[in-house]
């Protein structure tokens, strides 16, 4: 099972070396109450295949959608999920706070580094 950030990063590491296309979704900042700390993450492929959580659940769909299109076109995104916006609400976010996920394309160089901090 995976169960840490470090494992989380172990994972993306591996799919990336054995050729996948792979992104990070990283918890960059939240408000109130939010189901997940600063920092969590959630890596996702180019199959659409994920491990990890940047909400408990309730935003992990929408979060690998834009993911599909980071690993595409390389594009790193920044999603913000909250009670007040109406989309929140479609993707299920309805714990009262607000979270923003930083969205990026991974190369094995970059996983490297970030395990070394």
């Amino acid at each position: 099972m995976i169960s840490t950030d470090t494992d989380i990063l172990s994972l993306a590491e591996a799919w990336a070396k054995s050729g996948r296309g792979v992104a990070l979704a990283t918890v960059i900042e939240t408000w109130g109450s939010a189901p997940r700390p600063v920092g969590s993450h959630l890596v996702i492929d180019d199959e659409g295949n994920f491990q990890g959580s940047v909400s408990g659940g309730c935003v992990e769909g929408a979060v690998v959608e834009e993911a599909a299109e980071v690993i595409g076109d390389g594009k790193a995104r920044t999603l913000e999920f909250g009670v007040a916006d109406e989309t929140a609400w479609k993707v299920g976010l309805s714990c009262g706070g607000r979270i923003r996920v930083y969205v990026e394309r991974i190369l094995v160089e970059r996983i490297v580094a970030e395990k070394a901090n």
